[in-house]
């Protein structure tokens, strides 16, 4: 194991502190004010499951994770969530209903004397018949190797592993370890929750001052924080530091938010369900939607290269000859994001979804296609007639289209086992395609009239 954790400095002199449940801090949401530098979010977390609020869907009366604290027979988990939707309090209540040890690690941080150290000490303690919960915060960062070195502590029971991510840990965790673990999803918090958890920490007297906080202010923080009970404790912490002893409005929660938080992370999950939501929502035909995703992804940082490939695939996929335009008016602005860059290039894009939103839509061209290939692997490639071989190749006459009334040649040019063959069926949005090709059909001798 010793060489599996190297990615972060050993410190200079060993502190194997024995944490408990309570972790580093050991205050709770009753301390009241000052904290001593402690920040509130801290200091207002919960310690038991009468405090903790949200997650119903995991905590509900008989469901397993709620036994399992409630019995003080804690099993390996992986908590998977956004920020700020409980998951380290969670691992906390876990470990204080259990009566074990808590050790709290952060993979971006720990390296192998970090990891070693929490091990012997579980080890210690196991011989003093302790048990211990090994709480691995962004366990997602560990590599597959470190998070393998795990899979012995974990199965013969030395540690309670609960690791905590912001990723799909079907994605971002071994399959070996998540075997050995139970999956629990945490949801966002609602901005009803995120106001209680506000409230609570008003009626404490948490903010250690007799400042008075007006309702309006703690409306705007839940609604602004998006779901994150630790953002918004810690905006309204600061607006309080603020407001001194005089009112806390809803201009200084404004000014310590500064802009609406916006959950994001351009490689996480909801990157991928933004882009899909945006995808989903121009094929709906709902420019507003589309709009609003648009929105999020800038907001979020999400380069425009990105997006507008998404429009310019959108705009053959869903629209196609319904609206040939629309292809035109993607790479359009596929080439105005390489000209002009951001933040003048949103108004191209901008520009591009409400075109692509507002067009007629058809999936001919991707349904053609996909049933000539599906035709060709299933079938093979068959040589093409003679007639339509390269000219040092050619056998037979070719029918020149140009010769004939209309432009059009009653010559078949399909290979002969493939000849009656359809792939493209445009539908009622492709009309004027649609008459086209039965035109052609009927003067080439395909279509009786």
């Amino acid at each position: 194991m010793d060489r599996l954790f190297d990615d972060a400095p050993e410190p200079a002199a060993a502190n194997p502190r024995d944490r408990g449940p309570q972790g580093p801090t050991g205050t709770t949401a009753g301390t009241g004010g000052g904290g001593h530098g402690i920040p509130l979010s801290t200091r207002m977390r919960p310690t038991s499951l009468a405090e903790f609020v949200g997650q119903e869907q995991l905590l509900g009366e008989r469901s397993t994770l709620r036994h399992a604290i409630e019995s003080g027979q804690p099993h390996s988990m992986i908590l998977h969530g956004p920020p700020g939707s409980g998951k380290t309090t969670l691992a906390r209540i876990v470990a204080a209903a259990s009566g074990a040890a808590f050790e709290e690690e952060s993979a971006v941080q720990a390296g192998r004397a970090e990891v070693r150290a929490v091990l012997d000490r579980a080890r210690e303690r196991r011989r003093m018949g302790m048990a211990t919960v090994f709480f691995l915060d962004e366990i997602h960062r560990f590599n597959k190797a470190q998070q393998d070195a795990l899979l012995p502590a974990v199965e013969e029971g030395l540690v309670t592993l609960i690791g905590a991510t912001t990723e799909n840990p079907y994605f971002e965790v071994n399959s070996a370890l998540l075997s050995r673990s139970r999956v629990y999803e945490l949801q966002p918090l609602s901005v009803e929750q995120v106001r209680h958890v506000l409230q609570r920490a008003v009626d404490d007297g948490a903010l250690g001052r007799s400042v008075e906080v007006a309702p309006e202010a703690l409306d705007y923080a839940a609604d602004w924080t998006a779901g994150d009970a630790r953002a918004a404790l810690n905006a309204l912490e600061l607006a309080a530091v603020t407001a001194g002893h005089g009112e806390l409005t809803v201009e200084l929660i404004a000014d310590a938010l500064q802009r609406r938080t916006v959950a994001y992370d351009r490689q996480a999950d909801n990157h991928y369900d933004t882009i899909s939501a945006w995808i989903k929502a121009t094929r709906g035909s709902d420019p507003d939607a589309s709009l609003y995703y648009l929105a999020v992804m800038l907001e979020g940082g999400v380069y425009p290269r990105f997006i507008v490939r998404r429009m310019v695939i959108l705009a053959s996929e869903d629209i196609g000859n319904a609206d040939p335009q629309a292809l035109t008016v993607a790479t359009a602005a596929a080439a105005a994001v390489e000209h002009v860059g951001l933040p003048e290039a949103e108004y191209a894009l901008a520009q591009c979804a409400i075109y692509l939103s507002l067009a007629p839509k058809s999936d001919a061209a991707k349904r053609a296609i996909r049933a000539a290939r599906a035709y060709v692997g299933a079938h093979g490639a068959k040589a093409p007639p003679g007639y339509l071989r390269s000219a040092n190749r050619a056998e037979g006459n070719y029918d020149y289209p140009h010769d004939r009334p209309g432009h059009i040649s009653a010559q078949e040019l399909l290979p002969p086992s493939v000849a009656g063959t359809r792939f493209y069926e445009p539908d009622d949005a492709e009309a004027a395609a649609r008459e086209r090709l039965r035109a052609i059909r009927v003067n080439r001798n395909r279509d009786p009239e």
